[in-house]
Parts: C-alpha cells; structure tokens; sequence
C-alpha cells in the first residue's frame, strides 16, 4: 500500500501563512492565547506551596511585517514548564516566549484561586476562604521585567450615615476589594490579604457559628466604613511601606438596600 502524500510531507513544503507580510503597515501591541486552563503552583506562608489551577493569558507584539503570529507555541512553552510554572520563573518563561517568538516583547496573566484554611473569630472554627489573585508579568525589548500581583479580597462594610441617621440598626453590606501592587521583594500573599481585611467594618469567614455571628455583626457596627474609607485606609497602609512601589485600590459594595453598587478607586504614583 502507497503512502499518502500528505504523510510524507515535512515542514519546508507547508507554507507558513504567518509569516508573509499584513497588507497593512499596522503593528500589533499584543496577540496570542487567552483563558488557558492549567496546574502553577503558588507559595504557601503555613504549608510551604499550594497547588491551584490558574487560567493563563499569553502574548507577544507583532510587527507590520508579519501576518500573524504562531499561536501553537504558547502551547508548548507552557507544556515544557508544565511542573514548575510559578510566580519565581515568570521571567524565565517570558524569556523563553519572546525568544520563541521571536518578539521585542512578552507578557503573560495568570488568574486563580487561593486558599487559606481560617478560623471563626470566636469559636475558632475553620473554614476554607477562597481569595481570587494575579500574577501579571511584562518583558519589553530591552529585557526589563515588569511584575504585578493582584488579590481580590471579600469584606464586610457597614454604612457610617445610615447608623448615623437611624434610630436602630444600619444597613450593611458584603463588598469586594481588587489591590494591584509592584514591589522590590517578595512578599506573602497572606500578608497583604491581611491587611485589606483589617482595612475594613468587618472581614469574612467561611464558617460561622452563632457565637462568631454576634461578633462580625457588632464588630461592623461599631466600625462603619464608606467604600471611601476602605480605599484610603489600604492606600495609606500601603503608602507607608517602602516595598511597595505602586498600587491599585478599589472597592466595590454590593449594596444591600440599593439597586446599585458603591465604588471608590485609588492609583498612587509610582515611588
């Protein structure tokens, strides 16, 4: 039996589309892959690592010159870093994807999950909390690295003119604070958790019981904060620590007696 043609064909008689030239003179700032669903590992402040699945966004820019880029090759630099794909080789493999590439410049988005096993105030019973964070990493033509790491953060939030203005109770409310910062050193995710949750009326828990109830809701009434107040008080904590070169605060209350949401955002200026 013959061989099929199409078997016996290798590279050099397969045209590559990608690299004849764009009909337009129009260069791309980034093109690649997005929503990649893959295993990283993540380092842990009590168990050492955890191991989560991030969803990965990856790109390189693309001269004029150029059609289009080759998508497969995301692929399989992920697939050959596939047992140590981490915050501390980030640069390693931006490294990889430009040369690969053959780009000026690479970045890739890691979002996930994150877990911290954590007690009930009172009772100490614990549950597992669930923080959403990034890893955003940048590597331009002349080799700089540009590193963000992001957290999303659930709060407590309880409204300081409702309790001003009312004879009994105050509306309060779960929000949501985003914190995107740059550093000089590493840092503990937990650590920067921690001081957003301190930031505001109350934080959240997994797991209550009624004892643990009593507590979170007097601690927020007793504490009321705006979306104003929760901004600024991460913004002033993060101010005043040298290894944090920038920042992005936001906060968002999902209002419990509006049909809207509360919002404040905060960028500080480079150190």
């Amino acid at each position: 039996m013959s061989t099929p043609k199409s078997a016996t064909l290798d590279l050099g008689d397969i045209a590559d589309v990608q690299t004849q030239p764009s009909p337009h003179t129009i260069d791309i700032d980034k093109v690649g892959v997005k929503n990649i669903s893959y295993p990283i590992v993540v380092l842990d402040k009590f168990n050492g690592t955890q191991h989560t699945v991030a969803r990965i966004n990856m790109y390189v820019n693309l001269p004029h010159r150029h059609k289009g880029t080759h998508m497969s090759r995301f692929i399989e630099i992920l697939s050959e870093c596939r047992r140590d794909i981490s915050i501390k080789n980030i640069e390693s493999i931006l490294e990889e994807t430009r040369r690969r590439l053959n780009a000026q410049s690479a970045h890739i988005e890691m979002t996930f999950p994150y877990f911290i096993d954590k007690p009930a105030p009172v009772t100490k019973a614990r549950g597992l909390m669930e923080y959403i964070c990034s890893f955003k990493g940048s590597l331009d033509e002349n080799g700089r690295m540009d590193l963000v790491v992001g957290i999303t953060v659930p709060i407590t939030t309880l409204c300081p003119c409702s309790k001003e203005i009312s004879k009994a109770g105050a509306h309060n409310q779960r929000g949501e604070v985003r914190v995107q910062v740059r550093f000089k050193k590493f840092f503990w995710i937990e650590d920067l958790i921690r001081l957003v949750e301190e930031s505001a009326s109350c934080e959240v828990y997994a797991l209550l019981k009624r004892q643990d109830e009593k507590y979170v809701t007097e601690r927020a009434y007793a504490n009321p904060m705006f979306v104003e107040d929760v901004v600024r008080e991460i913004a002033h904590k993060l101010q005043k620590d040298p290894n944090f070169t920038w920042y992005a605060v936001e906060s968002e209350n999902f209002e419990s007696i509006h049909n809207h949401s509360a919002y404040a955002y905060i960028e500080s200026r480079s150190k």
